[in-house]
């Protein structure tokens, strides 16, 4: 039985949750929690090679890692593709590339380039009509309609409110199948967007920034139809390490582990494997050689 498509999933009555993760191995942790959709953190992604969410990464490497989650899980993957990394011809690539590679959907941006998180200062917005137009593109790139558009709009911190939600009616009149409005700034201002924007809403939850953190059944009930959580892995990751480092630091001793070494890989298709090792007895014929 195969996972139902993002699509299906989107069309169901319940908002679909999608925590972030920045590699293969949150991606499938994810997965195996129970989760029906992985997210492909843009900041994460940049961390992972040392980096701030700067806008310092390339396309190549935003598909690269994209590539490298999709092909770790069975469930669809939401993921950051930035400004679409320049014009319409850009961003044409930008949706083929992510789409080839099993990627399920791609949020793209109204940020000048070179981007920074959304939820940082000194941020500035493209015009409506250059927003517009890279959305239209986008929509008119993919090769098949499974494929999902996510317009995100950053104009809230720069400009105002209802100019985010123009700009993500304007996105959806273009092609697009979900709106972002990225950085709402109060429970009311999150409360405002699924009444004011006439399509899908996608709420990004960022513990620290300017989003109010509150339980996620509220969101599923203000009309929000899907719901990130781009720095849950990242930040789990970086608490458990400094734990980790520190204990080793005070006790020199390594930490406990709970599972061996073997039970470790099995979570990553290491059964699977080695099924295909047995049925092609694999490396025997050379031995025998």
């Amino acid at each position: 039985m195969t996972n139902p498509s993002l699509r299906e999933l989107l069309a169901a009555p319940n908002m679909l949750i999608a925590p972030g993760a920045y590699d293969g191995i949150g991606a499938r942790l994810i997965e195996q929690a129970g989760f029906s959709a992985v997210y492909m953190t843009g900041a994460g992604t940049a961390a992972a090679r040392g980096y701030p969410d700067f806008g310092l990464l390339d396309m190549g490497e935003m598909v690269a890692n994209a590539a490298t989650m999709a092909r770790a899980i069975s469930v669809p993957l939401i993921a950051d593709a930035d400004t679409g990394y320049g014009n319409e011809l850009n961003v044409t690539r930008t949706v083929r590339e992510y789409e080839s590679r099993g990627v399920a959907a791609i949020h793209i941006e109204d940020q000048v380039s070179p981007k920074r998180c959304g939820h940082l200062e000194g941020k500035e917005v493209i015009s409506r009509a250059d927003f517009v137009s890279k959305i239209r593109a986008a929509a008119d790139a993919r090769r098949t309609k499974e494929f999902v558009i996510i317009a995100r709009t950053d104009a809230r911190a720069m400009l105002s409110l209802d100019e985010a939600i123009w700009r993500g009616n304007a996105a959806l009149d273009a092609g697009a199948d979900l709106v972002f409005v990225e950085a709402t700034q109060s429970l009311a201002e999150v409360a405002a967007v699924p009444k004011a924007v006439k399509g899908p809403c996608l709420l990004n939850v960022v513990a620290g920034g300017r989003t109010p953190i509150f339980d996620l059944r509220e969101a599923e009930a203000m009309g929000y139809k899907l719901a990130i959580l781009p720095g849950l892995m990242l930040t789990a990751a970086i608490q458990a390490g400094d734990a980790a480092l520190a204990e080793l630091k005070a006790t020199h001793k390594a930490p406990e582990v709970t599972q061996s070494v073997a039970q470790t890989f099995r979570r990553f298709g290491a059964d699977e494997w080695d099924a295909l090792r047995q049925r092609f007895a694999a490396g025997a014929a050379m031995e025998d050689k």
